[in-house]
């Protein structure tokens, strides 16, 4: 198991702001897609709600509604 820093997970993480697609929507691709493709390995710690809220500067309601749809289908 990989345990990477959080942090530098948040750079692997595409938000586009200008994008029609909801940013609840582009952050879960995002983190699926990384999940899948290996870059985050089972056991690996995400960063916290609070720390991606204030990286992209969205309310923490964003991420969270983001992250629920993961751990409802077994991702985190």
């Amino acid at each position: 198991m990989s345990r990477r820093d959080p942090a530098a997970l948040i750079d692997n993480l595409a938000l586009d702001e200008e994008s029609v697609e909801p940013l609840i929507r582009q952050l879960y691709r995002s983190l699926r897609d990384l999940i899948l493709s290996g870059g985050l390995k089972s056991g690996a710690k995400l960063p916290s709600t609070r720390t991606l809220a204030r990286h992209f500067r969205v309310a923490r309601t964003t991420i969270v509604s983001a992250f629920e749809p993961l751990a409802a289908e077994g991702f985190i």
